[in-house]
């Protein structure tokens, strides 16, 4: 059974030209202690919804179900209050003229007096913060004022957990390593939650299901290796990851060739918009041989190997410590990534061996321009 459930959520603002949809028809579960995100640019819709869940925001359509019941629909809203939501917010929103004491025991004005203390020093040991009760919010680090925050919202045992942006505050190698510990922390209270974020090393390291969205449409929702080696569509490709897309030419219904040689895919592949005889075509069981495709690479598809025949020119490179991520330009022009030992330490303008390892073959339909263009994420800044 889902312990949350959005069938066809919709919201839009009213605007002098009419109506403004922002979030356009979303629909998800999430299973009873299961950490999901919603992943996407800004703009997209993400803390839109996010608002809508916990009834800071009506809705226009659809319905919002929280274990088993309806707290959002366009005839009835429960108040935010009454939905027993807890929220982490990204600038913590601590009371600065109290303890952390009195900042994790805030919501537990409905507990008798004797079970508030017993209740806030075990949310603190939960959250690695025994002993600090006593303190007050600006003598901690922003790391500790995030878990405090995590303890208050924990605290009054919400049915769910909002978490907006939790970490975008802090310095990156305290974001890696803050997201992994509130992971741990959630799991270990069985908390359900959900987390805002447009980066998506803090979505993979937390989150069991992540929904990426774009233009106010969920495009996926699906585990982080889904996302990764099974994009949905183009967008998803795209936005998660890093890769190169280049131009493939179908051989069969599960085959296709690239400049780099042929690649099998377990699954049929999706065709290009142009076949030879030059009908369009929706998948290639049903198309002829020689329909044009987009083949995505992703840096961990293309592998360095000085005995290979084929060879590319370093263009990029980001040293990243064990490794370096080069940008490589083919014969064709066409450009790929490859992620490199870093002992592998190649000149600009160097020519180095390369071979496909590709284990999930994603194709899509070929632009009718077949431009040729790395993803978004691969543009090589360190």
């Amino acid at each position: 059974m889902a312990h949350l459930e959005l069938r066809n959520v919709v919201q839009r603002y009213a605007t002098p030209d009419g109506f403004h949809t922002v979030v356009d028809g979303i629909s998800l579960t999430i299973s009873p202690g299961a950490i999901g995100c919603l992943l996407g640019p800004s703009g997209c819709g993400k803390t839109t919804l996010l608002r809508c869940i916990a009834g800071f925001e009506e809705i226009a359509a659809g319905e919002i179900r929280l274990a088993g019941e309806t707290v959002s629909s366009p005839s009835a809203h429960l108040a935010p209050e009454k939905r027993r939501i807890g929220m982490v917010f990204q600038d913590y929103a601590l009371f600065p003229h109290l303890t952390v004491a009195a900042n994790v025991a805030f919501g537990l004005g409905h507990l008798p007096r004797g079970e508030r203390a017993p209740r806030v020093e075990e949310m603190l040991r939960l959250v690695g913060l025994t002993g600090q009760g006593a303190k007050y919010p600006h003598e901690l680090s922003g790391g500790q004022q995030q878990r405090v925050a995590l303890a208050r919202a924990l605290a009054p045992r919400p049915r769910l957990v909002l978490l907006d942006e939790p970490f975008s505050n802090l310095d990156t190698e305290l974001r890696e390593r803050l997201s992994l510990e509130v992971r741990d922390i959630l799991k270990q209270s069985g908390t359900t939650a959900i987390l805002v974020t447009h980066d998506q090393h803090e979505a993979f390291a937390m989150a069991d299901e992540v929904g990426v969205m774009h233009g106010g449409r969920l495009q996926q929702w699906d585990p982080p290796y889904n996302l990764y080696h099974r994009p949905a569509n183009r967008f998803v490709a795209d936005f998660v990851g890093q890769g190169a897309f280049i131009p493939g030419r179908v051989v069969s219904p599960t085959e296709v060739t690239v400049e780099l040689g042929r690649l099998e895919s377990a699954v049929p592949l999706e065709c290009g918009a142009a076949n030879p005889a030059g009908q369009s075509c929706a998948t290639c069981p049903k198309a002829e041989s020689g329909c044009h495709v987009d083949v995505l690479l992703r840096p961990d598809d293309v592998v360095h190997d000085d005995l290979s025949p084929i060879t590319a020119a370093v263009e990029h490179k980001a040293f990243r410590g064990a490794q370096i991520l080069y940008t490589l330009r083919l014969d064709s022009g066409a450009r790929v990534l490859a992620l490199v030992p870093s002992h592998h330490n190649h000149a600009l303008g160097e020519k180095i061996g390369i071979r496909l390892d590709v284990d999930h073959v994603v194709t899509f339909q070929a632009p009718a321009t077949a431009a040729i263009s790395p993803t978004t994420a691969a543009s090589a800044a360190p």
